[in-house]
């Protein structure tokens, strides 16, 4: 019973360290990457579409985005959303692609993204906490229904909280990698 509730405790805090590093993949590093336009939304007639829904968004230079819609007639509301997404960028339209030249970031922004990225770390440690609280909260009810004995519960929670720590440094590695990047030159 208490191996059922920490392997699926466990999947749902490998699914909160993935979430984690999806949404860091949209946090600006020095680099141009496709990454970026993640979150972009297009009013594609009337409906919200993602923008990678709508085009092929490649990075050939190091500080350039291209983004190349599959319907030409597209190309003015996917400049528009580009522009609503507030990213900092400045697309320019020559009628067939959109070029976005992704600008070198400052000392100051660089420092905005890893405080950015700090904030989301701390976002994913207390949903990982908010996991461990449910599969404690059920081991608790186990016991007072008498499915599992006081040892039971004595050793499920040790191994409830080695996988909390486990994850807790996951997210605590990836957001240092994800900050080396930022901080890189």
């Amino acid at each position: 019973m208490i191996k059922e509730l920490l392997s699926e405790t466990e999947g749902r805090m490998a699914k909160t360290v993935q979430a984690f590093e999806m949404d860091l993949r949209s946090v600006r590093t020095g680099r141009a990457s496709p990454a970026l336009m993640v979150r972009v939304m297009v009013d594609y007639y009337g409906t919200p579409t993602p923008l990678n829904q709508l085009s092929v968004i490649s990075a050939p230079e190091p500080n350039l985005l291209v983004v190349r819609p599959y319907d030409p007639s597209s190309l003015g509301a996917v400049e528009k959303a580009i522009l609503q997404a507030d990213l900092g960028f400045n697309p320019s339209n020559d009628g067939r692609i959109i070029r976005i030249p992704v600008p070198r970031l400052t000392e100051e922004r660089r420092r905005e993204m890893v405080k950015q990225v700090n904030r989301r770390a701390e976002e994913s440690r207390i949903a990982l906490r908010n996991v461990r609280r449910d599969a404690l909260a059920d081991m608790r009810e186990y016991k007072s229904e008498g499915l599992i004995s006081e040892d039971d519960l004595s050793r499920g929670q040790d191994q409830l909280q080695d996988l909390t720590d486990k994850y807790v440094a996951e997210i605590h590695d990836v957001g240092d990698r994800k900050e080396h990047d930022i901080m890189e030159i």
